[in-house]
């Protein structure tokens, strides 16, 4: 694979508490990184964007290529004991973090397994590291932070427990989301809120 160091995932163990998720630093073969984050898209406001409204360069289309493809997906499967095959899969990109991101929530039931890959070249910020939490009432209680450093991925199975969340940050934070979903409906419907949510940023927002 040209970018995906997919023995590292492989070898990395699932973790259970407070929910199966798992962390893989070197997710990304260092070759690839440096063509990677120059084929970034260039995102200059915050919000997570579907790749439809981005333009971005061959480095990083074909990481996207592979994250889709049938190698990942069923390692996925196989670490995860999850059957994905006909689920559909959503991508988003975001460039930026603002104020009120990062708040603890869970993601939709439609969701199935995110996964969140980091494009951060340096991170020396203590906000905007993600948490693993095991409450939906407190930052302070999780079972282990993130650092969005470049390469990074993090990737856990939808359930009721299922929090996270990460301090607050302000300014540019790179990161790749993948999730695949439960029908083709609930895609189209992310699908579209992320397309009007984009529209609406490239109106009103900004940094």
């Amino acid at each position: 694979m040209f970018a995906i160091n997919l023995d590292s995932f492989k070898a990395t163990p699932l973790k259970i508490d407070p929910y199966q998720y798992l962390i893989v630093p070197n997710f990304l073969v260092t070759t690839a990184i440096t063509a990677i984050d120059r084929d970034y898209p260039r995102i200059e406001k915050a919000g997570s964007f579907p790749l439809e409204t981005l333009s971005y360069g061959k480095a990083f289309s074909d990481l996207i290529e592979e994250l889709k493809g049938p190698e990942i997906r069923q390692a996925f499967e196989e670490k995860f004991h999850t059957d994905l095959k006909n689920k559909p899969t959503t991508i988003t990109v975001r460039g930026h973090c603002q104020k009120k991101d990062g708040k603890i929530h869970n993601d939709s039931k439609t969701k199935i397994i995110t996964v969140l890959l980091y494009m951060n070249v340096d991170w020396a910020q203590t906000g905007g590291r993600l948490r693993i939490l095991r409450s939906a009432n407190s930052l302070e209680n999780f079972a282990e932070e993130v650092t969005p450093q470049v390469g990074t991925l993090v990737a856990f199975k939808r359930n009721d427990l299922s929090f996270h969340g990460h301090k607050t940050f302000t300014g540019k934070r790179r990161v790749i989301q993948m999730n695949w979903v439960s029908t083709p409906a609930a895609n189209i419907r992310e699908i579209s809120r992320h397309k009007i949510s984009a529209w609406m940023k490239s109106i009103f927002s900004s940094i």
